[in-house]
């Protein structure tokens, strides 16, 4: 895809154009501007998906990047029987992406991360907040552990990624947490869904096997 502009002529470079004054094919050539690629930054919308190379893994509602040395655990609901997270585990901390139902008009990371840095300070934890890549970022520190929040709202979605981390990497791990956050793709779907809901994780085959085999194992 790529954008054609006309280029302006100053007074200076404007030419008279009679009708012994044909423009000749390099004039032409001139007079137009080079197609040029449209740069979009993540994270992307399925419908805006880059064809790369990424490593990623597939979640169904979102395709999260798994960078060179970084593990996937799976975080199992019991009661609900299904998953409750999947997290991208870096030297840096572990990284959760989550896609969430959002209104056409935008704006729900603001009121999440409102809400999100009142329950935390009420928790004991220590927050601030800054301008990011994608606008407002979080960052609290509890304990030992060093939390950073960032959040993107896209067409009817919104994603949140945080890292948590030993306060030690806390200087790296926002870094670590943009570049995923920036790969992920976000598959919302047509289906109409209340505002705030999770979009729907599904597991690769692979993994979802190799999950079923472990409780029949321990059973």
């Amino acid at each position: 895809m790529g954008i054609f502009g006309r280029k302006r002529r100053t007074p200076d470079e404007e030419e008279p154009r009679g009708r012994h004054a044909a423009a000749e094919p390099e004039d032409l050539e001139e007079d137009y501007e080079e197609p040029q690629p449209v740069v979009t930054d993540g994270p992307f919308d399925i419908a805006d998906a880059p064809e790369d190379e990424v490593p990623r893994i597939d979640l169904g509602s979102v395709r999260v990047p798994v960078p060179d040395g970084a593990q996937v655990q799976v975080e199992m609901d019991p009661a609900a029987g299904g998953v409750r997270a999947v997290h991208v585990v870096t030297p840096q901390g572990q990284i959760t992406v989550s896609g969430y139902a959002a209104p056409r008009s935008g704006g729900l990371w603001e009121e999440v991360a409102a809400e999100l840095s009142e329950q935390l300070r009420k928790d004991g934890a220590k927050v601030t907040s800054g301008q990011g890549e994608w606008g407002l970022e979080l960052s609290a520190v509890i304990g030992d552990v060093a939390l950073r929040f960032v959040g993107v709202d896209g067409p009817r979605w919104m994603l949140r990624g945080v890292i948590a981390g030993p306060q030690s990497l806390a200087a790296e791990a926002p870094g670590v947490l943009r570049d995923i956050v920036r790969d992920t793709i976000v598959i919302r779907g047509d289906a109409p869904m209340p505002v705030r809901s999770p979009l729907p994780i599904t597991l690769p085959d692979a993994v979802a096997q190799h999950i079923a085999e472990q409780q029949q194992a321990q059973a």
